[in-house]
């Protein structure tokens, strides 16, 4: 009869425990050496695109990305030493499990800037691009500057879709970290005329100035008396608003068409109102970015438009609710223009926004002027570029929208040539 089998001591099975913290050991290793390899920034972005940047802002969003992936290998390395003395498991599993967490979160951030400057890898897209970053701050600089606060960097980047946006600069980003630079997306089909910019940018200076609530009020101001319902409409729209006057101040009529072509489309669309949704309805934001040229300019070719958008959309298409809002807000759209740029506001320091940015600086008349004065210069002077570059840009829009004159170059053209600028600087 054989003898049974004894298990030796010094070849029985690890315990449980002794298992499962090597398995956490290893899950561990391979979120720490994932972040390692995340810090080499030219795996998410060429590195042509990474110098297609302007170097203070190239340097700046990449310090900001690496100090936010090292973080996650401290973080690592803490829970490692954790692991080499005794602790709960489930102590353990969380902090692994964080460790996960947090890697996933800063590979968005990485992910998400890496793609916005991979934009960049064609070096005339990368001059086009570093020209709208110039664009961006300098009309930020129109407001902030005069009020002491300081002008955010920008990276502008390219993407498909109807409309622009903007990722605030200091806003909070999937890591829990503030955005190390505001990031505003610039759609394919708006290159031509790309006023979206300043609608984008118009959404910054209105959070730094603390416009927002101050401009829903006076918003609201100008409708309650009539409707109360509509009143609290507008006021919710406020940002949106803010951002559509902001570009008005800085462009002019130039915006208008370019975002009657993106808010289009059929009636039922151009009503409708979604709860919650801070945007005005097409409809109505066409009517009143109409009413801002008529308030400033008189009469001209918004009238047209306005009109033409009456004809295709009759207000009695519309649903009850947009309709409601229609009623009280066409016999004040007067009213509240002058609230967006004629009132003085604490957030320009007491003073109306039009004391910063005087739209009549871009009526079309003092836009053919600053064309006729400058002659050719005006696309080639270095000088005027850095002086008035809004104002060409605005003039650029409106010249590119009839037929092509000789010797003067289309607006991505330009923009380019104020990017190559800047590069050489």
């Amino acid at each position: 009869m054989p003898e049974p089998v004894v298990a030796r001591p010094d070849l029985a099975r690890p315990d449980l425990a002794t298992l499962e913290r090597a398995e956490l050991a290893a899950e561990l290793a391979h979120w720490r050496a994932a972040a390692r390899a995340l810090t080499d920034l030219e795996v998410v972005a060429a590195a042509s695109a990474w110098a297609a940047l302007e170097s203070y802002l190239g340097l700046r969003l990449r310090d900001s990305l690496t100090t936010a992936v090292l973080a996650v290998v401290e973080a690592a390395d803490r829970v490692q030493h954790a692991l080499s003395v005794p602790a709960d498991l489930a102590d353990l599993r969380r902090a692994v499990a964080g460790v996960r967490a947090r890697y996933l979160r800063a590979e968005m951030v990485v992910d998400f800037y890496g793609d916005a400057v991979n934009t960049r890898t064609s070096p005339r897209t990368g001059a086009l691009l570093r020209g709208l970053d110039t664009l961006a701050v300098d009309s930020m600089d129109k407001v902030l500057g005069p009020l002491g606060i300081e002008v955010p960097p920008v990276l502008c980047y390219r993407d498909g879709g109807a409309g622009a946006s903007i990722l605030r600069w200091n806003a909070i980003l999937w890591d829990a970290s503030p955005a190390p630079v505001a990031a505003v997306k610039i759609t394919h089909h708006n290159l031509r005329r790309p006023t979206s910019l300043v609608h984008e940018t118009g959404h910054q200076v209105a959070h730094l100035t603390g416009w927002n609530a101050e401009l829903g009020e006076a918003l609201a101001a100008v409708l309650a008396p009539a409707d109360r319902d509509a009143a609290e409409v507008w006021r919710g729209w406020a940002s949106e608003v803010a951002a559509d006057v902001y570009a008005f101040v800085l462009l002019g009529w130039a915006p208008l068409p370019a975002l009657a072509t993106v808010v289009g489309g059929p009636s039922s669309r151009v009503f409708r109102m979604v709860p919650g949704d801070p945007h005005p309805f097409g409809w109505i934001r066409v009517q009143f970015g109409a009413a801002l040229c008529r308030s400033w300019f008189g009469p001209g070719p918004w009238d047209d438009l306005a009109r033409v958008w009456a004809a295709r959309h009759p207000p009695a298409e519309a649903p009850p609710d947009a309709a409601a809002v229609v009623r009280a807000s066409l016999p004040r759209l007067a009213d509240l223009a002058d609230a967006c740029t004629r009132a003085p506001m604490r957030a320009f320091g007491g003073r109306p926004l039009s004391a910063l940015a005087d739209p009549r600086r871009v009526s079309p008349a003092a836009l053919a002027q600053l064309a006729a004065r400058s002659g050719p210069a005006l696309w080639t002077s270095a000088y005027l570029r850095r002086l008035e570059s809004l104002r060409i840009l605005a003039w650029g829009v409106l010249r590119d929208a009839g037929p092509a004159a000789p010797g003067v170059p289309d607006v991505p053209t330009w923009i380019t040539r104020l990017g190559t600028e800047r590069d050489a600087a």
